[in-house]
């Protein structure tokens, strides 16, 4: 017998003896089995269908500036620096915490300590995703261009914020809140007043749910003496100001529909969103980890869709 052979999945199967005779056999990956194991690894690291929670006010932005549907040029360089965003700094994420990661029982079993990617191929990966970021921006124009490292300097800092502050929560809803201006600054190569608003609609709804997720690691931030609203006031008190933060994305929402004139469908996505929000902090449980999750990846990625759709009727159907 052949001491390999080539299985009907394209696999390498290997086979050797043992001390007692018998023989053994071993498969191992091809090249393209491992290429794409290492690529589901890496989207799911960083965790690429999250993208959801920014994107839809991105693109609702883009809609209210435009006033009607973009050309599919400029949509599609959105959508691409929308995605190469968060991708920079998810990974990015990962590279800075990753040996936080490996002492904090529910993040051991992430990519870099599971020893599943190299720390330097998830840097590397960050730095690429970084320069296609601002190579999309180029593309669209001057000022995009021009606002892209500042945008970088947020979405990588963010990243060692909790090492040094507990405004860390806020940090990264400033770093979310860049989408919706982002994409006005596309459309019309200026910042307006209505994605001012949307930007801090969107920094008090992340910042709000990010002090949600951070009760679970309150007392392992307290051990690696990392900042976070609750390791630092408690849980009830964190709770409390997560509450008032999704008041003020509310009404930021609610202001950016006056100063840009839209229409009753709009507010009614934005009451669907206040409504999606209560139920979320109706659920919440900082006792049961699984309600936690349950309110950020379930409730709370339905925010911006809601939102975004009744947004694009109002600028789509009802404005026509």
């Amino acid at each position: 017998m052949a001491p390999w052979t080539a299985s009907a999945d394209c696999s390498l199967r290997l086979s050797f003896e043992t001390d007692e005779g018998k023989r053994v056999a071993v498969s191992t990956p091809t090249p393209r089995q491992a290429f794409l194991h290492k690529t589901g690894v890496l989207l799911e690291m960083i965790k690429v269908q999250h993208t959801i929670f920014a994107l839809p006010f991105a693109l609702a932005s883009m809609l209210i500036a435009a006033r009607d549907l973009p050309s599919i040029r400029l949509i599609l360089w959105i959508l691409a620096c929308c995605v190469f965003a968060r991708t920079a700094a998810m990974s990015f994420n990962r590279w800075a915490d990753a040996d936080i990661d490996s002492r904090n029982p529910r993040t051991i079993n992430r990519a870099i300590p599971a020893g599943l990617l190299e720390r330097k191929f998830v840097l590397m990966f960050a730095i690429a995703s970084s320069l296609l970021f601002v190579a999309g921006a180029a593309a669209i124009n001057w000022l995009a261009f021009a606002l892209s490292p500042v945008a970088l300097v947020v979405l990588l800092g963010y990243s060692y914020a909790k090492r040094f502050t507990s405004l860390s929560h806020f940090i990264l809803g400033f770093a979310l809140g860049i989408a919706p201006i982002g994409a006005w600054v596309a459309v019309r190569a200026e910042i307006g007043i209505p994605s001012l608003l949307l930007g801090l609609g969107v920094l008090a709804w992340t910042a709000g749910f990010d002090i949600i997720y951070s009760c679970q690691d309150a007392k392992v931030d307290q051990k690696e003496g990392l900042f976070s609203i609750p390791s630092r006031y408690g849980t009830a008190k964190a709770l409390l100001l997560s509450r008032l933060l999704h008041m003020v994305a509310i009404l930021s929402f609610v202001g950016a529909g006056f100063y840009a004139s839209l229409g009753a469908a709009y507010y009614i996505g934005v009451g669907g969103a206040a409504l999606l929000l209560v139920a979320e902090q109706w659920v919440v449980n900082p006792s049961d980890p699984s309600r936690i999750e349950m309110a950020f990846f379930t409730i709370n990625s339905w925010v911006g869709v809601v939102f975004f759709l009744f947004t694009a009727a109002d600028i789509l159907v009802f404005a026509k």
